[in-house]
């Protein structure tokens, strides 16, 4: 039987580690959307390291901002402005321009337009019959651009079908890939929106402006070709080139026609199973592309330099020459008309800027790519050191395949950027590595599991003498296996439902639902005391001891112990509320639930105690025993958190505090003032609070004089006091308390050397 449980044991050091790196490479296989946003996350930080460096190659936007808005009048503009910015542009010296806006409506303030919605009457017809006779806008802005020429006009790809396609200027042949088509791989969208008919005939490009961001909403790549969904006769679906493509070819004077290079075409140099895209060839330039024919975006981030405002061309108020040879882009950056973006290093770019940036590096021929082979490399070189950690672990141990592993990582990473930085490859990493790892901590864990299950039965033994938390402990610090313990400043919490009996009879039927009443009562209290924290020392029934400052130091652990009291009175609360309405729901009688809370501070002796058989880390001192005689009183005097003597000196400045007695508690010779908590630094600062705590302390002061009219008069004032404040409930029985003791002292004054102290005789 341990034979073959040991066997079962090593087939599982190698079975499951190799399941997990088979389930990373499926996953990478299956390019599933955490292992893509990984990737992405990591070529993401190698462009905020490393941008492009801007270089002015001609490229400028003609922006309609928020100036231009303010100057020019609200958008639409009318056509007749556009013309207007479309001539001053070629007038000075523009190449080609483009416009990143898609014209799909009339122009409304076009004269037929405009008087066509006014009411008829003798002369409102000659109005409309003399607008009747004036250019059209749209008529007139198209002549501007055949007039003109260089211009491209802008298409939007949109999930809404259409009935006539946008007009196709630039189109593609295709090379490679025999069977294939090009909407194979390419975004195909049901439909567009076009501009109007005269605009698109003018044009001398009609281009996609669709800039599609990844999963996370950040861009990227952007699509170089995208289809419409509409089978052509002979030709199929109709295929658009972007935006800065077709002004790439308008630039050069190129032919229509651009090539595009599929996987498997003459002098591809492809050697895997890798199908789709390779290139687009658009006169001069080759654009390489992924499979989809997206191309990446190599960022510069945001440059004003590449910013003309509108208003300044609409204004005449350009420099000279400013845009002699220039290549212009007319888009917007008001956020009002809501075309922002964005990218690795800018959370919000104006898409006009995407398409120029996009532009200058066709023109620089500089291109960000990812190679073909990445995808294969990089799930190679997984598997073969996936393979090296599940049969070496075992063998090595877990310290020897570590250090080979940090030294592959810190090559693989050394790599990648060498690929970015200098040859512009986009190589990932992170999860061949994140892989590597998760097959590594497979291994060793499976090899600490059976170290651990080992160790199992030493523990089994030992916690037949030790209580399971301190075999841990012990296990993991052996030099703590003696007596003895330590002095520390500490402050001790105990803390006892009131009225438990009571309650508890009404369980005699049921105990595991008086069970559940003390677990339900303990878990909110216990929290309070961890969350601020506190070391919960041991639960004795329906009793909680805890102490702060060990073993570990607390800053300010006495005003933390006076916050978690607080905190365990607001949770009472809430629990008590909790189970009146389940017993008027259950038409079930309701006994609310009470504690009282005992806090004092002190020198303790903490650390491990008991005998040499058994031992718990607890605590002893003169202060712990008296803030549990504390806890004790708290019902005596009709309170919920009795502070000692020590802890109210050092948080009497944050806390609302009021002085009980002076009492020599059971046990106890000496006596100590006691003061009862009742909130925090709010109710302490109050301007009510503040005198009723300047009457209760005249009282205090009279009544250990024996001025007990004067006693009983501040009793009375204190009273009233008290029902103006939230004290009113926890004060009550205290004011009864001395109301009694004064009317027992008239009847037997006490000695004339009596000090006020009052000698507990419970605890």
């Amino acid at each position: 039987m341990r034979l073959s449980k040991s066997r079962l044991l090593a087939g599982l050091h190698y079975a499951i580690p190799l399941a997990v790196l088979l389930t990373c490479i499926f996953m990478r296989w299956q390019d599933v959307p955490f292992v893509d946003q990984l990737r992405l996350s990591v070529f993401d930080t190698y462009h905020r390291i490393s941008p492009r460096t801007y270089e002015d190659v001609g490229v400028r936007i003609v922006d309609i901002d928020e100036r231009s808005l303010e100057e020019l009048g609200q958008w639409p503009w009318p056509r007749t402005r556009l013309a207007g910015l479309l001539y001053r542009l070629r007038s000075a010296g523009a190449q080609v321009v483009g416009f990143d806006i898609v014209f799909a409506e009339p122009d409304r303030t076009s004269p037929a337009r405009v008087v066509n919605d006014w009411p008829s009457g003798p002369d409102t017809d000659k109005i409309k019959a003399l607008a009747d006779n004036l250019p059209d806008h749209d008529a007139l802005f198209a002549q501007f651009i055949r007039g003109t020429g260089q211009v491209v006009t802008a298409i939007q790809l949109t999930t809404k079908k259409i009935d006539k396609l946008p007009r196709q200027i630039g189109n593609f042949s295709v090379s490679g890939e025999a069977g294939r088509t090009l909407s194979d791989f390419i975004p195909v969208l049901p439909g567009a929106a076009k501009n109007l008919d005269a605009i698109e005939d003018a044009a001398s490009g009609n281009a996609l402006v669709n800039v599609s961001p990844e999963q996370d909403g950040i861009v990227r790549r952007v699509p170089l070709l995208a289809a419409i969904d509409h089978e052509l006769p002979a030709i199929g679906m109709p295929v658009y080139p972007t935006l800065s493509m077709e002004m790439l070819r308008v630039l050069q004077d190129a032919p229509r026609t651009m090539n595009v290079r599929m996987s498997g075409a003459s002098g591809s140099e492809r050697w895997t199973q890798s199908q789709g895209i390779e290139a687009i060839r658009v006169g001069a330039v080759t654009i390489p592309t992924d499979h989809a024919g997206h191309m990446w975006v190599h960022f510069t981030g945001h440059q004003t330099d590449r910013y003309i405002s509108s208003a300044d061309v609409m204004n005449d108020a350009l420099p000279t020459g400013s845009l002699q040879n220039k290549v212009v882009l007319v888009g917007t950056s008001a956020a009002g008309l809501l075309d922002l973006r964005s990218t690795p290093l800018d959370r919000v770019l104006p898409g006009v800027e995407v398409h120029a940036e996009m532009l200058e590096q066709m023109i620089l021929e500089h291109f960000l790519t990812r190679p073909y082979w990445a995808a294969e490399a990089e799930t190679i070189a997984l598997l073969i050191l996936g393979l090296f950690f599940v049969l070496a672990v075992p063998r090595l141990g877990a310290i020897w395949p570590a250090v080979i592993g940090s030294s592959l990582a810190l090559g693989a990473i050394t790599f990648s950027w060498w690929a970015y930085s200098s040859q512009l490859l986009l190589i990932d990493p992170a999860y061949p590595l994140i892989s590597l790892l998760a097959v590594y901590l497979a291994t060793s864990s499976i090899g600490f599991m059976r170290t651990e299950g080992e160790r199992r039965q030493v523990r089994s033994a030992f916690a037949n003498y030790l209580s399971p938390a301190l075999v841990e402990q012990l296990a993991r610090h052996p030099d703590r296996l003696k007596l003895g313990g330590e002095t520390r400043d500490m402050t001790l919490m105990f803390c006892d439902v009131r009225g438990f009996t009571a309650i508890s009879e009404g369980f005699k039927s049921n105990p595991q639902g008086l069970t559940r009443l003390i677990n339900r009562l303990l878990t909110p209290l216990t929290d309070c005391i961890l969350r601020r924290e506190g070391t919960i020392d041991k639960y004795m029934g329906d009793c909680i001891m805890a102490f702060w400052n060990a073993p570990l130091d607390v800053e300010n652990h006495a005003h933390q112990a006076c916050e978690s009291a607080l905190a365990m009175r607001r949770a009472l609360d809430e629990l008590n509320i909790e189970r009146q309405t389940e017993a008027t729901n259950e038409n079930s009688p309701f006994l609310p639930l009470n504690v009282g809370i005992g806090i004092n501070c002190g020198d303790c002796l903490v650390g491990n105690m008991g005998s040499d058989q058994r031992f718990d880390y607890s605590v002893l001192g003169d202060a712990v025993n008296l803030a549990s005689r504390l806890e004790g009183q708290s019902k005596n005097y009709g309170v919920d958190i009795v502070l000692g003597e020590a802890i109210a000196k050092r948080v009497e400045e944050d806390f609302a505090i009021l002085e009980l007695d002076l009492i020599a508690v059971k046990g106890k010779s000496e006596a100590v003032h006691i003061h009862a908590l009742l909130g925090d630094a709010r109710l302490q600062n109050s301007d009510g609070f503040a005198l009723h705590r300047n009457a209760h302390q005249n009282m205090i002061n009279a009544y250990r004089a024996q001025n007990w009219d004067e006693a009983k008069a501040l009793l009375d004032q204190c009273r009233e006091m008290s029902c103006t404040t939230d004290n009113s409930g926890p004060l009550d029985g205290l004011y009864v308390l001395y109301e009694e003791r004064i009317r027992l002292f008239r009847a037997t004054p006490p000695p004339t050397d009596w000090n006020g102290v009052f000698v507990a005789i419970s605890k």
